[in-house]
């Protein structure tokens, strides 16, 4: 029972820590693929027109991707 436990206790703590470097990386969960970007595809739907709150994010994500290449190293 003890070996259950402290098994249980590990897979417990490795969620904890997945879930807050999700938290903080504020980053889309993909796939080892890379999912539908490695296709050429930028969004599931084959709507012509994005929501508003897809193109919310996507300004944002163009925002962030410009702050990062200003405040590069090389």
């Amino acid at each position: 029972m003890s070996t259950f436990l402290a098994a249980f206790v590990v897979l417990l703590l490795f969620f904890l820590l997945m879930s807050v470097g999700y938290i903080v990386k504020k980053k889309a969960v993909e796939g080892s693929c890379g999912g539908l970007g490695v296709l050429g595809i930028e969004k599931a739907c084959d709507c012509d027109n994005p929501c508003d709150a897809r193109k919310l994010r996507m300004q944002k994500e163009q925002e962030r991707k410009e702050m990062l290449n200003q405040n590069r190293i090389i």
